[in-house]
């Protein structure tokens, strides 16, 4: 491990080097993220997933930094032009930028104009004229006219001396750092519709004739304008004021006013229209895409986590509907372990006989498995089907609930569920997801491609590998920080837990179905291949609800049950008596169990973890209900004041959802009475609010809300 790693890495994340350096040997000891955030913090000196995260992508980039810079020092050597100056100064580089910049004058490239004005011989007068000195320079470049190499006048030896003057500019280092912080703080980016396509591009209208600084750009909007553009119905661009770019190259290279100074300032302009523009353009075109791409990451991972993390209705019989007109409502009965035990199809929307069969349908189901739960998609004819529900007068023990079905169909028609339900088509499939995601959203989305949950900002145009490994470390904290019932958890959900992957995860499914449950943590070794390292990183976020061990219920580490043994021993009483017995628990004396292996974090968590074993961080469930009098656009009136649910929230705002089967935004300036920057702070996905109707545009499909004033209190 390089030494220079840790001292970035601790100066850039405000750590201690020991916190970095020993968090990076865990890292390449293939530790993971929860594991190490959990279990390790003696070792890392508590540092969170945040932190952790942090270190593991800076030091993949740093090394992705050396990995080049080892190849350019290879390069050059090899082309014998490396010295001890440039082998220095490409040691020295600390970003990319830096380091291609150091390259780019060795870098082999196309013959250019410099190159062929090379190659005719006339780098020496573009010395003469970058140094220069006073004289006539028509006469000093009539030595350099050559009829063969196509050299006939001055002029043209003069023109191709400003060529290669040009190209050095192109490609001085000082220059280019100078112009990408004028670029990154001075550039403008404009906006503007291609010629013939005003009216293909009616989305894009208030990008037509567009111009502000890029500094303030927000990500949202920029990347709107780059889809834009992708789309060809936009032309971007983002440049400083030319002035300013001028004065740079002027004040550093213009020593005096004579013939030559004149020749070498017609090459600076040259210079940065026809080189540095384009090069810098593309730098900061990129570096702006990489901080919107990070910042949109951040929200739609933000957003999942919401979703992820909702309350859990947890473990009742649950009828399930995926709502529909034409073909019906596709009905499922689940059991409280969220086993498919019957299904069928009601037309509650059709006529008056289909009608009654259906309420006598589903009067007749929670009769015979003795439903607690009726959930319904929020789909086409949701809003009619709970309606159709609620009419039944089913009892007050049987509660009708509304669920977002966002990506059931994805789950219905994916690999998953065809393994899952092999005899069943995708409508049934696609209730059951309606069913159990209300029982547990995280175990049920878990099997979703989490970009097709819909919870994200122009996901499409983001990165996409940055967007898989942001959303994937969000689905793996949310799965650990929850943990997972050995027993009854789904290969997906086992794909996640810290240390496994697909592969073990189908082992410890296989070994379930070949022996039975697992009746320890312990036995979690017999798994094939499931080896001691991933024994270490997965056993504390797996639970064992019916083992002979209490601990095995919680996420006490197994490598630490001997703490807690000697501590019921020390009491005198018995394991199971000291997780139940509060009096019990206030009598440990933590600091008498630190070692030099486990300290006082990791003792401090244990007893914790004592008092409530197992404990799910999530909220608990509370139902949740819409405006009966509305149920479609046409029945909202500006004014109104509605319940409703955030389904989305971007950087300018948030839509909710007030069971119209069209989500309404409320814009950034809306959310508070308050100036607002970032919209998380305000609202998260899943909450519920209370907005007004501001705006409702039915040929647009666009619902303006609000929740300014005192109309910004959550729902209790």
């Amino acid at each position: 491990m390089q030494l220079d790693y840790i001292q970035t890495i601790a100066s850039e994340l405000n750590i201690k080097q020991a916190q970095a350096k020993a968090t990076i040997a865990l890292l390449d000891d293939d530790a993971t993220v929860p594991f190490i955030s959990r279990y390790r913090k003696e070792v890392t000196g508590s540092l969170d997933e945040v932190q952790v995260m942090a270190i593991r992508d800076r030091i993949l980039q740093l090394r992705e930094l050396d990995k080049r810079r080892d190849a350019i020092l290879k390069s050059l050597e090899e082309r014998e032009l490396l010295t001890d100056e440039l082998k220095e100064q490409i040691i020295n580089a600390s970003t990319m930028s830096e380091l291609e910049d150091i390259y780019l004058p060795y870098k082999p490239k196309r013959r250019t104009r410099a190159t062929i004005a090379k190659e005719k011989g006339l780098e020496p007068l573009s010395d003469y004229l970058f140094n220069q000195p006073d004289g006539d320079v028509y006469k000093e470049a009539e030595k350099f006219i050559n009829e063969e190499k196509e050299v006939l006048t001055s002029d043209d030896a003069l023109a191709g001396a400003r060529d290669i003057i040009a190209e050095w500019v192109s490609e001085d280092t000082f220059i280019r750092s100078e112009l990408r912080y004028l670029f990154a703080h001075k550039g403008i980016l404009t906006s503007t519709v291609v010629k013939g396509k005003e009216t293909e591009g009616e989305k894009y209208k208030d990008y037509f004739e567009w111009s502000e600084p890029i500094i303030k750009t927000p990500s949202h909007r920029l990347l709107a304008i780059r889809r834009g553009e992708a789309e060809s119905i936009l032309s971007m661009h983002v440049t400083p004021p030319e002035a300013d770019a001028l004065e740079i190259l002027e004040e550093e290279y213009l020593v005096k006013e004579n013939q030559a100074a004149e020749q070498v300032l017609t090459a600076l302009h040259d210079s940065y229209k026809r080189l540095l523009t384009p090069s810098m353009e593309t730098e900061i075109r990129t570096e702006t895409k990489k901080s919107a791409d990070t910042e949109a990451i951040k929200v739609f991972a933000d957003n999942l986590r919401e979703l992820l993390m909702a309350p859990p209705l947890g473990q009742k019989n649950i009828i399930a509907i995926d709502p529909g007109f034409r073909t019906g409502c596709k009905v499922v009965c689940l059991n409280k372990q969220g086993k498919l035990i019957d299904n069928t199809t009601i037309y509650p929307t059709g006529s008056e006989k289909q009608l009654n069969q259906a309420g006598e349908t589903i009067t007749n189901l929670v009769k015979k498995y003795d439903t607690e739960i009726i959930a319904v998609g929020n789909g086409t004819a949701g809003r009619e089907t709970v309606q159709f529900v609620k009419e039944l007068q089913l009892g007050s023990h049987v509660t009708v609930e509304m669920v977002n079905e966002s990506g059931a169909s994805i789950y219905s028609a994916s690999e998953v569920a065809r393994d899952e339900f092999p005899d069943y088509d995708l409508t049934v499939r696609g209730s059951v997801s309606i069913g159990r995601r209300l029982m547990d959203p995280l175990a049920e989305l878990v099997k979703i491609d989490a970009k097709s949950i819909g919870v994200g900002q122009y996901q499409h145009d983001v990165d996409q590998s940055s967007l898989k490994q942001g959303l994937d470390d969000t689905v793996i904290s949310c799965v650990n920080s929850v943990g997972v019932e050995l027993n009854t958890a789904s290969k997906q959900l086992l794909t996640y837990v810290s240390g496994l992957g697909p592969q073990l995860a189908q082992n410890i499914i296989d070994q379930r179905n070949e022996n039975g449950p697992f009746k320890t943590r312990k036995e979690l070794q017999k798994v094939k291949r499931l080896g001691p390292k991933a024994y270490e990183q997965a056993a504390g976020f797996l639970r064992v609800a019916d083992s002979d061990n209490p601990l095995d219920r919680s996420a006490v580490h197994p490598e630490s049950y001997h703490i807690v043994d000697q501590m019921a021993k020390d009491l005198q009483c018995e394991l199971i008596e000291l997780m139940q017995n509060d009096e019990l628990r206030k009598k440990i004396k933590i600091s008498t169990y630190v070692s030099d292996k486990v300290g006082l974090p990791t003792l401090q968590d244990i007893v914790d973890e004592l008092a409530k074993p197992g404990r799910d961080p999530r909220e608990q469930y509370e139902s949740f209900s819409f405006d009966e009098s509305v149920s479609k656009p046409e029945d909202l009136q500006v004014g109104m004041q509605l319940p409703g649910i955030v389904t989305n929230v971007t950087n300018f705002g948030a839509f909710v959802d007030v069971g119209v089967h069209q989500d309404g935004l409320v814009h950034i300036s809306e959310l508070a009475d308050k100036f607002v920057k970032d919209p998380t702070t305000i609202v998260k996905v899943h909450q519920k609010v209370k907005v007004t109707v501001t705006g409702v545009d039915l040929p647009r499909k666009r619902i303006a809300l609000s929740m300014r004033s005192k109309r910004d209190e959550k729902l209790t």
